[in-house]
């Protein structure tokens, strides 16, 4: 079998679930995975031998019938230039999140905007952190942050510390659950406090995928229709006294809640940016105190 004729195995099994579009990006990832031939690179490779075991790549194939995300299949996703281990302790990361990275940091490298790294106590607090890749992703591309990371399941912890190591980012993990506000007494002051917590309401779970709710963790994703902004009022209230002066919230949001959210830290004092994605969706909100 050649690499053409693998990467076509992979896409006529997966159009009975995916669309071609789809089923050809996943076939590219397992050929990666499996060959270390990118996508750039695989029509150069089309007529070359199929290396790889194939008994692994027909258990590949069956576990993605079954809708298991490809990325848990793996056991890796790329995200921000750089490659985290997944597993279904942890959410899968987003385009959306990168994008939400992206701000942070072009912002933070930016000598005109009003958010400067002066020096190493400058201090980052990532909230639910689950595979590490915003605290980390953050780090990498700028040192000196100080960055600290907080996450209610251990077994997400376990997998972020893993993919720190891997990464050679210094970065203080904590198993806390956020929404125990006595908690909060353990953490300290930051510059910059980051998030992509749970917000999906439960009522939107009938609109989603298998792919999601059969093997994604739910603590991670949903939240009580009739608190749907529950870790949004949370962090704003712990920002009133954990928020150094002049520092800054960013976060990701639910697209269908931009204009509620950026009331929420309105009415608690905070000046309040929504942006958009790539897709035109409002899905990030920054709020500044004091400024």
């Amino acid at each position: 079998m050649t690499i053409k004729e693998a990467g076509k195995k992979i896409t006529d099994a997966l159009t009975s679930i995916y669309d071609i579009h789809e089923a050809n990006s996943i076939a590219d990832l397992i050929i990666e995975n499996l060959t270390g031939i990118n996508r750039n690179e695989k029509a150069m490779h089309y007529g070359n031998p199929f290396v790889a075991d194939e008994q692994k790549l027909t258990q590949i194939i069956k576990q993605l019938l079954n809708h298991r995300p490809v990325q848990y299949v793996l056991n890796e996703v790329w995200f921000y230039g750089l490659k985290f281990e997944v597993n279904e302790t942890v959410l899968i990361p987003r385009p959306e999140t990168e994008e939400l990275v992206d701000w942070i940091i072009s912002e933070a490298k930016n000598p005109n905007s009003k958010i400067q790294i002066p020096n190493s106590k400058f201090r980052i607090l990532d909230i639910g952190t689950g595979s590490g890749c915003i605290p980390i992703s953050i780090k990498k591309n700028i040192p000196a942050l100080e960055v600290s990371t907080i996450d209610v399941c251990s077994e997400a912890l376990h997998t972020a510390i893993s993919n720190a190591v891997i990464h050679q980012t210094e970065i203080n993990f904590q198993l806390l659950d956020f929404l125990e506000e006595s908690k909060w007494k353990e953490l300290g002051m930051y510059d910059i406090i980051v998030s992509n917590p749970p917000y999906i309401k439960s009522s939107e779970a009938k609109t989603m995928s298998e792919h999601v709710l059969e093997y994604e963790p739910h603590k991670a994703l949903f939240v009580p229709d009739e608190d749907a902004l529950l870790f949004y009022r949370k962090i704003a209230d712990f920002a009133l006294t954990h928020l150094n002066s002049n520092g800054v919230i960013y976060l990701e949001i639910n697209q269908e809640l931009g204009k509620e959210t950026a009331e929420l830290f309105q009415q608690k004092g905070f000046n309040v940016e929504l942006k958009k994605d790539m897709s035109g969706n409002e899905r990030m909100v920054k709020a500044v105190l004091g400024l």
